[in-house]
């Protein structure tokens, strides 16, 4: 009788292969070479560029001042109310990746993500104390840990650790005095939340670049998945050029007496991917288009005197013309098509709202909120009374006087509280809470109505600058 046991399903998960890329020389290398030198750069020293903005206000360049809720970058000062800029620029940022998406592919993800940059410099660093791929495969094949392997998993582990602990620290510098917290860091008077912030980054970073690596782009990463939506037949993006490399060489289509095409199958390509992907298979979600494959591909295609670019940056409609033995067309014309014009413009206009928001905000601001409990207060001789609270905002690296005046009925008075006159210090960079009386006469038009326009106003004596803000007076309403 035949066994009925039901079989044991397959397994949902595949065990990672780690990956060992070989060290490739080319162009596109050295432009990855290039840009993670600058991301760094400037990732790392950024926080430590002073900027003069007066005697009360902080000179880091960039900060991002929670405590008092204040983002400066050189001479821009992002305030709480003002975080419509902080949203255009990631409006921006979202346009940007659709742009370079729909344009070039995955090229943001190849050459400036941080996940990129940080697993290249690992792998770097994996390389100059392990060697390169095949010393790396026979270390990590070596089941026996003895004196040599446990001295450079020791060396590259430390060195990754010591490069996590700069990237957490680098990021905790953002957010307060560089200098000042780097000293208190190290003299232990840090605040225990810069430690736990340096302690969590230190972690991921050492895990994400130094183990997960490309599982992070495979399964954490949603860009993979929706990049699809922003590309055409018309992105370039890392393609082999099948038509020209098949049959390959020890293929059975050789072996039966086919012309064999450009490809040796020296697996170089694949030996040098970071995500370990044979582009030989086509367009695959892995591929983060970082071109290393084409560096690798173009050395060996000189060394075998064969014409270079059988892996090349190409678009679909680039395979049609060159199968039927046309040229590709020209990089120009797949960049400036409708999609790419689009995100261009929409990309451009933002900014330039952005600039244009910059250029005219005001340096003192006000608003006014009426006090509604009670509505009016009655005086001892008839006449009204209403209070406000407006709050002045001082934008100038130094204090200055503010006046406050009202336009509307001239039957009504001003009061500052606590102030003999009309005039008020408001201090540097600082918003301050005045309470403002307006009174009308018993018989003013404004007591007896139910309820009267007026506009009450600053001026900034030192400059002469004005704002306003409309408001109600509240009468009796007889």
């Amino acid at each position: 009788m035949a066994d009925t046991q039901p079989s044991q399903p397959p397994s949902l998960y595949a065990a990672r292969e780690p990956i060992f890329p070989k060290r490739v020389y080319g162009k596109f290398r050295n432009l990855k070479w290039i840009i993670m030198i600058l991301t760094l750069g400037i990732y790392y020293v950024t926080p430590f560029l002073r900027w003069d903005r007066g005697p009360s206000l902080p000179d880091q360049a960039v900060l991002i001042d929670l405590a008092n809720r204040r983002f400066y970058f050189f001479w821009i000062e992002i305030w709480p109310h003002e975080f419509y800029f902080v949203a255009g620029l990631l409006v921006m940022a979202g346009l940007g990746l659709f742009l370079f998406t729909s344009a070039l592919g995955r090229v943001w993800c190849g050459y400036a993500c941080p996940q990129t940059v940080w697993t290249d410099l690992f792998i770097l660093v994996e390389r100059w104390i392990e060697g390169d791929r095949n010393a790396r495969l026979r270390l990590h094949r070596q089941k026996k840990w003895d004196a040599r392997k446990i001295r450079l998993r020791l060396t590259k582990w430390i060195t990754w650790i010591l490069i996590a602990v700069a990237t957490g620290g680098a990021w905790v510098f953002y957010f307060a005095d560089a200098p000042t917290l780097l000293v208190d860091l190290f003299t232990l008077n840090a605040h225990p939340i810069a430690y736990t912030t340096v302690a969590i980054l230190t972690g991921t970073t050492f895990f994400f670049g130094g183990f997960a690596r490309e599982q992070i782009c495979n399964y954490a990463c949603p860009w993979p998945r929706i990049q699809a939506a922003m590309t055409d037949e018309e992105t370039l993006t890392v393609a082999y050029r099948e038509w020209r490399g098949e049959p390959r060489k020890h293929s059975d289509a050789v072996k039966a007496g086919e012309e064999q095409g450009d490809c040796i199958d020296c697996m170089a390509c694949v030996n040098v991917c970071p995500a370990g992907i044979d582009i030989r298979d086509g367009q695959q979600m892995e591929c983060i288009t970082c071109a290393l494959c084409i560096d690798a591909c173009d050395e060996i295609m000189e060394k075998t005197g064969k014409p270079r670019g059988l892996i090349d940056y190409m678009a679909l409609t680039d395979e049609t013309r060159e199968r039927e033995g046309k040229p590709p067309r020209p990089i120009i014309k797949h960049i400036l098509r409708p999609r790419v014009i689009l995100y261009s413009s929409l990309w451009s206009l933002v900014g330039a709202l952005l600039v244009f928001a910059l250029f005219i905000r005001s340096d003192i601001e006000m608003t006014v909120a009426p006090v509604r409990n009670p509505v009016f207060v009655l005086l001892s001789d008839g006449s009204i009374r209403n209070t406000y609270e407006v709050r002045l905002r001082n934008k100038h690296g130094e204090d200055r006087m503010f006046e406050v005046s009202m336009s509307g009925d001239p039957a009504i008075s001003l009061s500052l509280e606590g102030s003999e006159g009309n005039a008020v210090m408001v201090p540097a960079d600082s918003t301050m809470l005045q309470r403002v009386y307006l009174v009308a006469g018993p018989d003013a038009e404004a007591a007896t109505a139910d309820r009267t326009d007026v506009r009450l106003w600053i001026e900034d004596v030192t400059s002469g600058e004005r704002a306003h803000n409309d408001t109600i007076f509240n009468g009796r309403g007889d």
